[in-house]
């Protein structure tokens, strides 16, 4: 009788471990995407979530380790059963209105206070549940090593990131996603309760030690090098998911499919390199890690053009690489099974360090992403510890072979950075902070007629000035005289003599050139920073003879907190680097302005980018709201320093829209693909890449 249910225990400590990282994945990009418009969908959001739940995972682990280490196996069924109904009690998937915050400020620290305050005891529950379900059936089955049941965690995690984007996102709303996940929690309880109930009545067995080859250390207490390097090996993993992560949704989107991408290929490795030792050959994997060094470095540097689906690629690929030599590494060194909540508890301290480290450390310590630079680097280092030959000196020529590539990998990555700079201009001023890196370059220091400065956020130029007194009232970079905005800004002021003018991204300010003393402009900008720039090397708001204000936080946020402003135009400019907050580009984003709008007034979008084509989903959306359309695109013009430029202009003024000067420039040959509006809820990445 015992041993049939013996042989039972792995079947369903595998079902209740599978569910709960399938729950503990799935409810990663939905928080992310509760949270993101109210932080003004910037890419850092999701970072912050990774680091939540890395910390949650950590918390987790240290339970599971401790409860094994000081209480007995019967106490542990009973403090895990009462967690679990806790955490059905507690939890609270959508999270309360009242936690939005006013100001996003400390966003860091909003954040995580947020995602403790929703669902941080769930989290906690989910993510101690497979270390200390091995624990028990390694303490009462003992014919097979419980590190499987590690791949089967991870597999699930795998399962659950996959899903989202492709079935979960696309069909269900963010509200009913919510109540499924919250139904699916209490069958996670049901399971995880009959398990223990399940291990109470089979008792604990006296623990044999464990010899098998599945554990080629045995019981023998890993030594403080050891657990050092296990730590280091998580860490530059983690270092690299976030960096990666950080550097697709700048130049894309902050969007769940560029959050699931990089984590689900983080997870992959682990569920190869955990199932067993076949699937990690250490002289292949480091190979490419090796060729693939210099196609990340000209891909960062952006010397030749690259598609977005490229570049997601080269990263991810480095990715998978970079995290199959760490997990490889770690799987390697793995300790006995009297060890292994132990063993998991470094891993998870290691993913914490490497958040603690991208989140909240580089951001005091670099004017710029570098995290990748030195997460490929420490992954040189952190493999060189891990190579016996190397440590004991057996190879003189492979020492030096690899301190070799270290030095030359080294030079490589940092000299990037400069070389950034130096395509555009000699840096000015560099700052980072939550929102990026903004740098400030000057160009043509020699020729006093086209000296100029350029506001860079991340790696799109946000703003251009020219320094001298009879050039430096003139609009430039996307917004010159014959751009979208331009026209619309011109035939409007021969329509009405003062205009109220509202702008959604401040920039440099350039477009308060185009006001005239009478005129009214408002300017939302997220970042106080952008503010404090826009001052100091730009006059453009300085200059402006017409009433000007700038209001500080989420424009969103901003504009539904305001009564009507009657603006007779309202133009969309709130790029970060070059990726688009979406949360600005929906159907309810645009009721928001509408709100706002003068009757007869225009919304102007800045629809250019690289990789997305973003002027679909304005149309389309413009089609929801009754309103008519044209699309203006300007052509680069190196001596007025204009940038091809795409603007959507919406409006039912019907003689706006017949004006001579709108009429000459409408831009027909545009192909517009049918999708579906955008919503709070619904949002499309795919349909729209170039």
């Amino acid at each position: 009788m015992y041993s049939m249910k013996a042989r039972h225990l792995p079947i369903i400590s595998g079902l209740t471990i599978f569910s709960g990282a399938f729950l503990l994945f799935q409810v990663q990009p939905l928080m992310g995407k509760f949270l993101l418009p109210w932080f003004g969908g910037m890419p850092e959001v999701w970072t912050i979530c990774l680091l939540f739940f890395q910390l949650l995972l950590l918390a987790g682990y240290l339970y599971a380790h401790l409860s094994g280490v000081y209480l007995s196996l019967r106490r542990q069924l009973v403090l895990h059963s009462l967690l679990c109904l806790a955490a059905l009690v507690l939890v609270r998937v959508v999270p309360r209105a009242r936690l939005k915050p006013e100001e996003q400020f400390y966003a860091t620290a909003q954040i995580l206070l947020i995602l403790s305050a929703s669902i941080g005891v769930a989290y906690f529950v989910l993510a101690s549940t497979g270390p200390l379900l091995q624990r028990w059936l390694s303490r009462t089955y003992h014919r097979h090593s419980p590190y499987w049941l590690y791949a089967v965690s991870n597999g699930a995690s795998l399962c659950a990131l996959l899903s989202y984007p492709f079935l979960v996102e696309p069909n269900l709303t963010r509200q009913v996603q919510a109540r499924v996940w919250t139904v699916g929690l209490g069958f996670f309880t049901f399971f995880s309760i009959g398990t223990a109930v399940f291990v109470w009545r089979l008792g604990e067995l006296s623990v044999q030690k464990d010899t098998s080859k599945n554990s080629p250390e045995g019981a023998v207490k890993p030594s403080f090098p050891t657990l050092l390097t296990w730590l280091l090996l998580s860490a530059v993993g983690a270092i690299l998911l976030m960096a990666v992560t950080n550097i697709l949704c700048q130049d894309l989107a902050a969007v769940p499919f560029l959050w699931v991408v990089p984590l689900s290929v983080y997870l992959l490795t682990f569920v190869l390199c955990f199932r067993g030792e076949r699937d990690y050959a250490r002289q292949v994997f480091l190979a490419l890690f090796f060729i693939l060094l210099p196609a990340t470095g000209l891909v960062w540097m952006k010397t030749f053009y690259f598609t977005a689906s490229l570049q997601v690629c080269v990263y991810v690929l480095m990715l998978f690489v970079a995290c199959m030599v760490c997990h490889g590494e770690l799987y390697r060194m793995r300790p006995g099974s009297r060890h292994l909540t132990g063993f998991y508890l470094m891993i998870a301290a290691g993913g914490a360090a490497g958040g603690i480290f991208v989140v909240v450390l580089a951001p005091l310590l670099f004017n710029s992403y570098i995290e990748l630079h030195l997460g490929l680097l420490a992954c040189c280092a952190v493999v060189l510890l891990t190579d016996r030959n190397f440590m004991q000196k057996k190879s003189r020529w492979g020492q030096m072979a690899w301190l070799g590539v270290l030095m030359s990998a080294g030079i490589v990555f940092f000299l990037t950075e400069g070389r950034i700079n130096a395509i555009l201009g000699r840096p000015v001023t560099s700052y980072r902070n939550f929102f990026g890196v903004l740098r400030i370059l000057e160009i043509d220091e020699n020729d006093p007629e086209r000296h100029a400065y350029v506001f860079q956020h991340g790696n799109i130029i946000h703003g251009l000035q020219f320094s001298s007194p009879q050039h430096r009232s003139t609009p430039t970079a996307y917004y010159g005289r014959t751009s979208g905005v331009g026209l619309a800004m011109r035939t409007l002021q021969e329509q009405k003599e003062h205009l109220r003018i509202g702008v959604v991204g401040l920039g440099v300010g350039t477009l308060a050139a185009y006001a005239r003393e009478g005129d009214y402009v408002c300017f939302y900008e997220i970042n106080d920073a952008v503010y404090q720039l826009a001052q100091s090397r730009f006059t453009y708001l300085n200059d402006c003879p017409a009433q000007t204000d700038v209001i500080i936080g989420d424009a969103r946020l901003s504009l539904e907190r305001q009564p009507p402003q009657q603006f007779d135009i309202v133009v969309l400019d709130a790029f970060s680097s070059d990726a688009i907050p979406i949360h600005l580009m929906t159907e309810e984003a645009f009721q928001v302005y509408l709100k706002h709008l003068h009757p007869g007034g225009v919304l102007a979008f800045h629809a250019s980018n690289k990789h997305l084509d973003l002027e679909s989903v304005v149309i389309q959306t413009a089609g929801i709201l009754n309103m008519e359309y044209v699309w203006i695109k300007d052509l680069k013009d190196e001596m007025e320093h204009r940038f091809d430029s795409d603007w959507i202009l919406l409006t039912n003024n019907k003689s706006f829209l017949k004006h001579e000067r709108i009429q000459s420039a409408v831009f027909s040959h545009g192909r517009i693909l049918e999708i579906r509006p955008w919503t709070d809820d619904f949002a499309n990445l795919f349909h729209i890449l170039k």
